[in-house]
């Protein structure tokens, strides 16, 4: 950040007075511009013993796969948020589920937060952000082309879990890869 977005002046990097970590602080009028981590939301949608996979048409990772999910907007909740995101990038329609996954992603300033769905029908298609979409059973999923560990994770642990035929919520960090 250069400059204050409430008055144009540059601003300086510096602990504000009464705080801990350093921030944005307009020289001139200062207000203090606090950075917070963007929420990321999304599903598992199912169908049947199969989950709906959406094939990336955007960077980052163009042309892997990944679940329906995306930041969250404003004035939304977190389950309409992952009800938009499954339809905007598979146009599929679901009935979210429970909270299924938390996942802290420190060195990208995000959190992801994935719900169980049950999509209604089997009318998607893939939305502008993805080239394909297609339902994939436990042998089929393309584990090798998935675009991010944070999607990695979440689906083995789904998959086991349904063979012993109980999901818990889970709450986990996914680190820089190396670390």
């Amino acid at each position: 950040m250069k400059y204050c977005s409430n008055c144009g002046t540059p601003v300086e990097l510096r602990i504000p007075e009464g705080d801990t970590l350093p921030r944005y602080v307009c020289s001139a009028c200062s207000v203090i511009h606090y950075q917070n981590p963007k929420i990321v939301v999304g599903c598992i949608p199912e169908w049947e013993d199969r989950i709906l996979l959406c094939r990336r048409a955007i960077e980052p990772h163009h042309g892997l796969w990944t679940l329906p999910a995306g930041f969250m907007e404003n004035a939304e909740t977190l389950v309409q948020g992952a009800a938009r995101e499954t339809l905007e990038e598979a146009n599929a329609r679901v009935e979210m589920g429970a909270l299924y996954a938390i996942y802290n992603v420190p060195h990208i300033n995000q959190v992801h937060i994935l719900f169980r769905a049950q999509l209604l029908d089997l009318d998607f298609k893939p939305g502008i952000e993805s080239l394909d979409v297609q339902l994939f059973g436990e042998a089929e999923i393309p584990w090798e082309t998935l675009a991010f560990r944070v999607i990695r994770e979440p689906l083995k642990r789904y998959f086991e879990e349904r063979r012993q035929g109980k999901f818990e919520f889970h709450m986990g960090t996914i680190e820089e890869a190396g670390k």
